[in-house]
């Protein structure tokens, strides 16, 4: 076990050392991108709109925004650094190692939550300068985002093994998260849909993530909080045997 949790802390350390020596790609951007939406929709739009589900637009939003930032960094982080081991040639180098697929897997996917919640705190201090944040349950907060950077970090490392070129590690990113984001109650509360798209609506996994973390800021949420974090351990736990399978398989990786 020893030398299990050694090739562990040493793939995790790597990848932290890794997103943090490219910290002007990777820490930077998100920061800029969530002042740009804190700016836009909360200061500017947000007093047009007025209140939603009884707190100022920019309260309403905060929540949403620290879940997209910790979404797309968690997932960015892993697609890119096990493709980039792919595309190198050096993922040879694990699989020879006296080490199990689940530490190889594990190892990844702790690198992507680290990078998520780096980023999640990160927008988390800017949201400061532009409202007050409210924190209603600590232990649903901090425990949702924590799963929520462990399933977005498997979803990078299943796209990363499917992958077989850079352009493919962005497809996803752009035509599936992108999309599921903005239309899993970010920016709205999806009782202002009709009953037939809020039906629509529970179909998109990020709804759950996006309410349970906005119940353990602001106390309220569209969904009930046992069922939110249901699917997102049965999601998890789907995504993990899935990912572990194709690893052992060596499915994308053994020619």
């Amino acid at each position: 076990m020893g030398l299990y949790w050694i090739a562990f802390k040493t793939i995790v350390v790597k990848e932290i050392r890794r997103f943090m020596r490219i910290w002007a790609q990777t820490l930077l951007p998100p920061a800029i991108t969530m002042t740009l939406y804190f700016v836009i929709f909360g200061n500017l739009i947000g007093p047009r709109i007025g209140e939603m589900s009884g707190f100022d637009y920019m309260d309403f939003i905060v929540p949403g925004l620290i879940m997209m930032s910790v979404i797309t960094n968690s997932y960015a982080n892993v697609v890119s650094s096990f493709f980039s081991l792919k595309f190198q040639h050096s993922i040879e180098e694990l699989l020879v190692a006296p080490v199990p697929n689940y530490v190889i897997l594990l190892g990844y996917v702790a690198g992507g939550v680290a990078r998520g919640l780096g980023v999640g705190f990160i927008v988390t201090l800017l949201s400061l300068f532009f409202t007050d944040l409210y924190i209603h349950n600590i232990g649903v907060m901090v425990s949702i985002v924590v799963l929520t950077a462990v399933l977005f970090s498997l979803g990078g490392f299943i796209n990363a093994v499917f992958a077989t070129k850079f352009d493919d590690i962005s497809i996803v990113p752009t035509f599936v998260l992108t999309p599921l984001t903005y239309l899993g109650g970010v920016f709205y509360s999806i009782q202002l849909l009709p009953e037939f798209w809020q039906a629509v609506s529970l179909a998109n996994p990020i709804l759950y993530m996006v309410n349970a973390f906005r119940y353990g800021l602001l106390g309220v949420s569209d969904i009930p909080i046992a069922v939110a974090y249901s699917m997102i351990i049965g999601f998890i736990v789907i995504l993990f045997s899935f990912s572990l399978y194709l690893l052992n398989k060596g499915v994308g990786i053994r020619s």
